[in-house]
């Protein structure tokens, strides 16, 4: 769920970027709430609703095919009609990874006389350099070319990085190297992005927030986990290997790959007892007890 909720924020973000992709046209977007559809529940989480005009553009984004997805968009679109009958009503399944499955290219639902009909957008499918025009659709460009990604991976790179306005690369190089884990080592993206102050992106406040209104902490570990091990436990490992390197010097090379290794939750700890260091020693005294731990 963690890349699907990195393409919802993005539309959130910059529904203009998505207006222009999808509509050819920079109509302006207001975001509608799921719960505005029924009194039922209904997955909020993965709905984008947006209204223009006499238009309503139902985007549905997917990580891998599901069995689900044709069923849902008829129902969606059922209580999008009884809500807004007067409206036209645009749905779009967007598949984010590559993947050979016959579900990725259905675009029906059909049970008994009841026949509905959605698009279907799949990523690899796009032109990256038409992604590319759009800031909010920076991001998505990367999977366009999951069998050659690095030159576009370091392509969106550099636009982020010439971006002016400090917020606003922080929070697409955080969705860029979250989306790029859906064909990249976490080596390749902290090598091509860099550094990610990925704690300080509203994409992680907004996974942690929705986590904790759910009660749901070891959701939030795994979710960081899952979505974000491709580009968080790395940036967090560079960040403590260069605090270590500025305290006590170069380490070995040895003890670097083992700082490389730690998980997340061992780095932040470790990042927090490096205050104390003093000499090598004191590092690899820690690291010891770590592991007899």
């Amino acid at each position: 769920m963690a890349y699907d909720n990195v393409c919802k924020y993005l539309v959130e973000w910059f529904p203009e970027s998505f207006a222009r992709w999808l509509l050819g046209s920079p109509v302006s977007l207001a975001q509608l709430q799921p719960t505005e559809l029924s009194t039922e529940p209904i997955r909020a989480d993965s709905l984008i609703l947006l209204r223009a005009q006499n238009l309503i553009l139902h985007l549905e984004f997917q990580t891998d095919p599901d069995p689900d997805i044709p069923f849902r968009m008829a129902d969606y679109c059922l209580r999008l009609f009884r809500r807004y009958p007067d409206q036209e009503v645009r749905q779009i399944v967007i598949y984010l990874r590559k993947t050979q499955s016959e579900r990725a290219y259905q675009t029906s639902f059909q049970r008994g006389s009841l026949s509905h009909r959605f698009e279907v957008l799949r990523l690899w499918e796009q032109d990256p350099e038409v992604l590319s025009r759009y800031p909010g659709l920076l991001p998505l460009a990367v999977l366009a070319e999951p069998d050659n990604p690095e030159p576009r991976l370091r392509q969106v790179a550099r636009a982020i990085a010439e971006m002016e306005d400090p917020k606003l690369r922080q929070e697409l190089k955080a969705a860029t190297a979250v989306l790029a884990g859906l064909t990249w080592t976490p080596e390749e993206i902290s090598r091509v992005l860099g550094g990610l102050a990925v704690r300080e992106s509203t994409i992680y406040q907004m996974w942690r927030a929705e986590a904790l209104k759910e009660g749901r902490e070891e959701g939030l570990k795994q979710g960081l986990e899952q979505g974000l091990q491709q580009g968080l436990q790395q940036e967090a490992a560079r960040l403590t290997l260069s605090q270590l390197q500025r305290k006590l010097g170069p380490l070995p090379e040895d003890l670097s790959e083992t700082i490389r290794r730690l998980p997340t939750e061992q780095l932040e700890g470790l990042a927090e007892a490096l205050l104390d260091f003093q000499t090598l020693a004191d590092l690899t005294q820690w690291l010891e007890e770590l592991a007899s731990a």
